[in-house]
């Protein structure tokens, strides 16, 4: 049998950072033609190591092997230069730029005298996006599409090189079932060529289905690397947490109260239209349907961030108007929204006055904050919800995309809400975590508290929720119990059969 020469080495790689040792001896390869997931919980040190390949950071110690020449990045255009290509889960485009400017940024053709050479520009950005099968041109301005569109933009910059490796983090965290499709004949095309993959992801069933080989980080330090094949979802958990995780439903009943918060026929425009639901105290309704469907934005609509066209909102009987978060607020309900980043956090601010900044009026001692109150927040969520930093003192910036999340729950979480909003509330987060998190909300919902849950990952909603609300195109299809849901008949609804078809 050939041996294989690895386009890409990491080897021994160990990076220091203060408090905190993110790498420890880390080594790993990437054969041409594979997909190699990298899996780890939050923290474990993924995305520490891919900085170091993409020159954001200098290793302490170790080396960088590209076709068994040790190099040096300099940087990402210098990694880009050597033939290694990163498509980022949190996006890097600029808004008020064309999608072929964005695709090209840095390395735009140019005509006599240094001018841009648009005619050539767009035929070669056009070709590129044809391959993804996108609805839409190389003319069109990256502000205007959806998250998910843009996503594809990024993807398309990894068929502008004649790529060594391509680093794919998260792709698929905004994507619709049909772009993921597109997606992975991408992967394939690239593996044809002889194109490597690294492949980071928390979805199972995505590493199972396009992945070759696995290897595993825990807290920095490399734990091995296996065939897809001779594994299971059971044996790489294990690997990533060092302990064996139950992932069955919580069946434990608690009581059921009184509806903390009813909605009769909402509509907000074209978004979704006569909405009628209710969420008793004790209870975790999930909300599940297709991209589109209309279940962020009645978040948003409760959460005061969208005005109804239509319709009335009671909590505990009583029809309220909501106009804004403060009225959200004051009314006790919190949102964890779907985009932590934008939405969620101030990323040059500390952990602690991340969590606590909703409620600085209420932590007052005279004209200043109280630091002792704030510390004893950020303490008790820090502990709930096993948020890895070095101290309330870390920039939130500086966090892995997970443990940002639970900075942005445990916020929500410490004002004590009545109603708790949770949207994608474990987008991006590993295994371990998600069950901690789904524990959590389980644990609230037994407290009291009427939580509910917007999900695109139907185990989530299936796992977690009481009832589950199926949405397509902005209506509500049907509503099911934990008894009588199952995957079959929860599709058929969010697919938009009729009510007396969706059984």
């Amino acid at each position: 049998m050939t041996v294989q020469t690895p386009v890409l080495r990491l080897k021994d790689i160990v990076k220091t950072f203060p408090g905190v040792r993110a790498l420890d001896g880390v080594s790993l390869s990437i054969l041409p033609g594979e997909v190699h997931a990298l899996m780890g919980e939050n923290g474990a040190g993924k995305s520490t190591l891919m900085k170091v390949l993409g020159g954001i950071h200098q290793p302490d110690e170790g080396q960088i092997i590209v076709d068994e020449e040790p190099v040096v990045m300099a940087g990402p255009l210098d990694a880009k230069a050597k033939g290694i290509v990163f498509i980022h889960q949190e996006l890097s485009l600029a808004d008020e730029l064309s999608v072929a400017e964005n695709i090209y940024l840095g390395e735009l053709p140019r005509k006599r005298f240094g001018l841009v050479d648009w005619q050539q520009l767009e035929a070669k950005t056009n070709a590129i996006l044809s391959k993804l099968k996108v609805g839409f041109d190389a003319a069109t301005r990256v502000g205007d599409l959806s998250i998910a569109n843009q996503q594809m933009v990024e993807i398309a910059r990894a068929l502008t090189v004649d790529a060594k490796a391509v680093v794919f983090d998260e792709p698929t965290a905004s994507l619709t079932d049909a772009e993921k499709v597109v997606l992975f004949e991408v992967i394939a095309d690239l593996q044809s060529q002889g194109v490597g993959i690294a492949y980071i992801s928390h979805r199972m069933e995505e590493i199972f289905k396009i992945t070759d080989r696995i290897s595993v980080l825990r807290d920095g330090q490399y734990q091995g690397t296996v065939n897809t094949v001779d594994v299971n979802e059971e044996s790489v958990t294990q690997m990533m947490i060092g302990r064996k995780l139950d992932l069955t439903r919580n069946e434990q009943r608690h009581e059921i109260g009184e509806v903390a918060l009813e909605v009769r026929d909402l509509s907000c425009g074209d978004l979704y239209r006569d909405v009628s639901f209710e969420v008793r105290r004790g209870e975790v309704l999930g909300f599940y349907g297709l991209v589109g469907a209309g279940r962020t934005e009645i978040a948003e609509t409760l959460f005061g961030l969208r005005t109804p066209s239509s319709g009335s909102i009671l909590i505990d009987g009583e029809e309220v108007r909501i106009n804004s978060p403060h009225d959200a607020i004051e009314r006790r309900i919190s949102l964890v929204p779907e985009d932590r980043k934008a939405q969620g956090l101030v990323l040059g601010m500390n952990c602690r006055d991340n969590m606590t900044l909703p409620q600085i009026a209420d932590l007052k001692s005279g004209p200043f904050v109280a630091e002792s109150a704030e510390l004893e927040i950020f303490d008790e969520y820090r502990e709930k919800l096993d948020i890895r930093t070095p101290g309330w003192k870390q920039t939130v910036g500086n966090l892995s995309g997970g443990n940002q999340q639970k900075i942005v729950i445990g916020k929500w979480l410490s004002m004590r809400p009545d109603v708790l909003i949770v949207d994608e509330p474990t987008r991006g987060i590993d295994v371990g975590s998600k069950a901690e998190i789904h524990n959590l909300l389980r644990e609230l919902a037994a407290q009291g508290y009427a939580v509910i849950v917007i999900s695109s990952e139907m185990p989530e909603v299936l796992h977690v929720a009481d009832r589950i609300v199926a949405m397509y195109s902005g209506q509500i299809m049907r509503t099911f119990t934990s008894e009588e849901v199952t995957e079959e008949n929860l599709i058929s609804a969010i697919s938009g059969l009729r009510l007396d078809q969706a059984v």
